[in-house]
Formats: structure tokens, sequence, C-alpha cells
């Protein structure tokens, strides 16, 4: 870590007993500013290591807010479950956001700026829900669950004010829809879809479709929000064995592999091209991306 830059957040030392807790798997994050030099050239400058606070920890699902302000999921060691932290970039300081006895994932900013939104993984007894939440910005609550009856939502991402695209996790089956807050019903999209999708600036849906026969296989494809009935169209293969894509402002796919990044622009690139490799940094195994629209990246790594 020595190359990299110490976001300057003190450790928190609350420590329970590690036999107590549901461990996930220790991830830190970092963050570069990016600068696109031309088509096939970018620069990775000002790295930073933002989680300096809970290294050993869990460390996850980051997402913009704004252009200074990145929220993601932290489990500290010895805790139970995970809560959200506002990390604030420009002033190095972090803020927790929620403190409750379940767990919040994958938080995003909802239409109206005065909510935001995660995943709660609620424990009732021996069953454990999972939920989709809505939260003031002000924290002047403690929030409220967005569907009332819409249970199972493992990934989702906000369409526009009353629709949002879920990966729903049921007893033997998962699959991508569209879940409207108006009628608290899903309408199912794909099966054997993948964990990331997300919105395109022409505000059609991209996700991943897996192969039927190998998981380490897909495709990213397009579907029309606005053209009831059409068929999804093919974007692009997606990298071997990777389950994330992220979005520049303009539209080009970003993937990882391994501790490399690619890009593609279906307007101008046949294929995935290499940009990065960030071996130089000690990160080597990218899960996850986030890219604010002033073309900051955050990177999750094992």
């Amino acid at each position: 870590m020595s190359r990299i830059i110490l976001l300057s957040i003190c450790l928190l030392s609350l420590m329970l007993p590690l036999s107590a807790q549901t461990n996930y798997p220790t991830s830190n994050i970092y963050l570069f500013d990016l600068e696109q030099v031309s088509d096939s050239n970018f620069q990775f400058n000002n790295p930073q290591y933002l989680t300096a606070f809970n290294p050993n920890g869990y460390n996850n699902h980051p997402y913009f807010f704004n252009d200074s302000e990145l929220y993601i999921s932290v489990q500290l060691p010895g805790m139970n479950q995970t809560d959200l932290y506002a990390l604030n970039i420009d002033e190095k300081t972090k803020t927790k956001v929620t403190e409750t006895p379940d767990g919040e994932f994958s938080p995003k900013p909802m239409e109206n700026s005065y909510f935001f939104s995660a995943v709660r993984q609620e424990i009732h007894g021996k069953d454990t829900l999972l939920r989709l939440w809505q939260f003031p910005t002000d924290r002047t609550t403690n929030g409220k669950p967005v569907f009332k009856y819409i249970q199972g939502i493992g990934y989702y991402q906000w369409l526009n004010s009353y629709q949002v695209a879920v990966y729903m996790v049921e007893k033997n089956n998962t699959y991508l829809g569209i879940a409207d807050i108006r009628s608290d019903e899903v309408t199912p999209l794909a099966t054997n879809a993948g964990r990331s999708f997300a919105k395109l600036p022409n505000e059609n849906l991209a996700y991943i479709q897996n192969s039927n026969n190998n998981n380490n296989l897909g495709l990213i494809m397009e579907y029309n929000l606005f053209q009831r009935g059409a068929s999804p169209q093919k974007i692009i293969e997606t990298l071997p064995g990777s389950q994330d894509f992220a979005l520049l402002p303009d539209g080009t796919f970003i993937m990882a592999r391994g501790s490399k990044l690619f890009k593609f622009n279906r307007f101008m690139d046949e294929n995935w091209i290499e940009i990065a490799d960030l071996r130089y940094y000690d990160i080597k195994n990218i899960t996850r991306l986030a890219i604010s629209g002033s073309y900051k990246i955050a990177i999750v790594a094992d």
C-alpha cells in the first residue's frame, strides 16, 4: 500500500467476538482520477486508498452520490452486519450513515434527491429477508421499505422515480425484472441474468445475460424501456469470468479482469481494449467498479 496515498480516516476500535459475526470476504476500495487522453489512452492519476480505516474488513458496493461523496457498504472486524458509510473525497472524512441490527448494501441516490435507497438484509428469527429500503438524506428518520410486498431484491438500479430494475433472488431461481412502486409488482425481463446492470445515456437498460452453459461467459445486452415488446439487443460479449461493468459518462463500458481494466465503446471499438494494469498499486483482483460524472473511478479489489 506504500505507493497509494492513504485517505486519513481513523480506524474504529469496536471489537466483538469473531465467532458471533457473519464473515464477508475482505475487500478494499481505491480511487483514481481518470483522464481520457485519446480514444484508447487513459491515465489513472491521484491514487487514493479509501478504506484505510477498515483494511481487514469488508468494504464494497461503492456508488457516487455526487463528484465528491462516495457511499459504500462496510463491515468492521467483529461486527455482525454491514453499515453504510459516506466518504467525502474532497474533505477526506467519513460519516456512518446507518447503524442497525440488520445489514445494508448497495446504497444509491433516488430520483428525488431527498432520499437514498439500499438493500437491507433483515433477520427475522431463522429467516432472512432482502428488501429495498429508502432513507432520508438528512437522516431524520430510520427509513421505510420502498415496496410493501416485494421481497428478494438482491441488486437494483433506479430507472426513474417509479421504476426500478431489480435482480430477484428467490428459492432456486434468480431473474432480472422491472419493479413498479405504483403497483408493487415485478415484470420479469431476463432469466439467468447477471448482477450488474445500468441505465445507458439513451435511458435504455444494459445488463449481462449469462450463458446457460457457462456462467463465466456472457453478453452485455440492451433493452429498450420505451418500446413495449422489444427484444433485447446484443452489445458485446463480456470479458471471460467478469461479472460487473461500469459506464463512463459517454456510455463507454469499463470491465475488469484480474488487475487489468478494459474499455469498449460500441461506436468506435470492435472489441475490448486494455487501458490499465494496476498491479503497480498491489491491486490484483478487481471485483466492482463505480464511476462519477467527473471521471473519478472507485475500484473494489480483494
